[in-house]
């Protein structure tokens, strides 16, 4: 039984929707990108509670959390840091930017320019970051949760396939449903609070949550069959004659991520097909390229994912 790991999700629930209602999906696609150190593509249209759920799961986590606007004169050193002249240490010192933080929040990531976002690479995969020959260390829990409009284009910058395939996950929120929206506007229509004040009602969870749960998940066992389905789902996008781009190694290796968390969740020591199904959206979406006939016909990457599910045979 994955007790920490259920532990941890209750808790993670019961604090965020102190304010942020009806997000008990993207909640657990956060969980599963914790637990696994991954980072979070959110994708959605403005006014959804991006910024305010990113905030509100840094406080819940006790850490440090950051924010920046994505722009097209943000440059690498204004999120990354800059070396600054002391003159009582008549040295050149570091001074780090917003990039050294528990969670950082990239707002509207699509609107910085490709240098500006193949600064955070580095900083994705490795966790560190290199200036002047100098290598400094990310805190051990960094996690980047960016997010972007994908419904507006104009002045903004595509991510390319080796940024996305950063990303571990990419959550789609939409428009909420109409009683919480109408809970939405019955508990903040009358009142003007400030996001602070909202963050107040916020609990920290217990430290040793998320080591015990990261722990246990170690322990879920993948049969040889589920790791060959992982692997047959990869294969089919590759061949997929919708796509130009497939899934990568890493891609795969996020899925099977994934789905152990979402196993460990159910309380199972052991992953079934259907927590592939259940991540596979998440994991797989942002990381296919459609051709270009696919695109103009409105095909979705989701709709490819579900149709690479539907048509690979699953083990028994």
């Amino acid at each position: 039984m994955s007790l920490a790991l259920r532990k941890l999700e209750d808790s993670l629930v019961q604090e965020l929707s102190r304010v942020v209602l009806g997000v008990q999906t993207p909640v657990r696609a956060l969980l599963i990108a914790l637990v696994a150190r991954g980072h979070v593509l959110l994708q959605g249209a403005p006014g959804l509670g991006k910024t305010l759920l990113a905030k509100a799961l840094a406080h819940a986590l006790g850490g440090e959390f950051k924010r920046v606007q994505g722009t097209a004169d943000l440059m690498p050193s204004d999120i990354i840091g800059v070396h600054v002249f002391e003159e009582r240490e008549h040295a050149f010192v570091f001074r780090p930017g917003p990039l050294f933080a528990d969670v950082l929040l990239v707002d509207e990531v699509n609107r910085a320019g490709p240098k500006t976002q193949s600064a955070l690479l580095e900083a994705m995969e490795e966790r560190q970051v290199s200036v002047e020959r100098s290598v400094f260390r990310l805190p051990a829990d960094f996690l980047v949760i960016a997010t972007q409009n994908p419904r507006e284009f104009e002045g903004t910058y595509p991510l390319p396939e080796s940024q996305l395939d950063r990303f571990m996950l990419r959550i789609d929120m939409d428009y909420p449903a109409r009683e919480v929206e109408a809970d939405i506007l019955a508990r903040y229509g009358g009142v003007s609070l400030q996001t602070h004040e909202l963050l107040g009602g916020v609990g920290v969870l217990e430290r040793s949550l998320l080591p015990a749960a990261r722990t246990e998940v170690e322990h879920i066992h993948i049969a040889p069959a589920l790791s060959a389905y992982v692997l047959d789902l990869a294969q089919a996008s590759r061949q997929h004659p919708r796509l130009t781009l497939g899934i990568s190694t890493r891609g795969a290796l996020a899925l099977l991520k994934a789905a152990r968390i979402a196993a460990g969740l159910q309380g199972r020591d052991f992953v079934s097909p259907d927590d592939v199904k259940e991540t596979a959206a998440w994991v797989l979406a942002h990381r296919l390229l459609l051709t270009p006939e696919a695109a103009l016909e409105g095909m979705s990457d989701v709709a490819i994912v579900q149709s690479l599910l539907a048509e690979t045979p699953v083990p028994r």
